[in-house]
Formats: structure tokens, C-alpha cells, sequence
């Protein structure tokens, strides 16, 4: 069965940096390209995407230079590495399969002093 199940989140003051988990399963990540996107109050956006095979990425202009994506196919899993986090970065933070549109349950950044 297809999952997705991300991980990493929490409070972090500004400028700091948290790494977010994306664990697969049912499924070879490295055959699929992989997002990630947020939820903010009133806000959804997609910031990054990376591709199958060559892991070639994309990102959204509010968090290029900052984010990174990166996958592990020994793991399974997609990483995003997050720096110099900004208050305007809290939200829940989603992955996802765009092939049948499969979502993991989300995990909350929270970017506070």
C-alpha cells in the first residue's frame, strides 16, 4: 500500500533550520518525482520538486536559495532542508506524489521567537 509519511517538523526561532522527512513506502520513490508544498492560513503553495532518476529539482522563488531537496533511494525517503527560516515559513508542510496526487498526513513548522 502506498504511504507517505513526513517527519521533522517543530518550533524553530528565525534563521534557524529543520530537515523534513518524507519516508515512502509501498512504492520506489527514485521512479516517481516527488513535491513538497505547505498550508498557511489562506496560503497553499508548492516549493520544490524533485525529479526521478537524475534528481534534477525545481523550487518556488519565496524559498530558492534557501530550501534544498534531496532524496535517498536507499532510504526511500525525500529530505528538505530548510535554512534561514522566516516567520512567513510556518505552516504544515505536505509531500506528495504528482502521478495519482498521494499526500502524506503533514508535519507543522512553526517559525517563532
Amino acid at each position: 500500500q502506498l504511504q507517505l509519511v513526513e517527519s521533522g517538523g517543530g518550533l524553530v526561532q528565525p534563521v534557524g533550520f529543520l530537515r523534513l522527512s518524507c519516508a515512502a513506502s509501498g512504492f520506489t520513490l527514485d521512479y516517481y518525482a516527488i513535491g513538497w508544498f505547505r498550508q498557511a492560513p489562506g496560503k497553499f503553495e508548492g516549493l520544490s520538486c524533485i525529479l526521478p532518476g537524475d534528481g534534477k529539482a525545481n523550487y518556488a522563488d519565496s524559498v530558492k536559495g534557501r530550501f534544498a531537496i534531496s532524496k535517498n533511494n536507499a532510504k526511500n525517503t525525500v529530505y528538505l532542508q530548510m535554512n534561514s527560516l522566516k516567520p512567513e515559513d510556518t505552516a504544515v508542510y505536505y509531500c506528495n506524489r504528482p502521478q495519482d496526487n498521494s499526500w502524506g498526513q503533514g508535519t507543522q513548522v512553526t517559525v517563532s521567537s
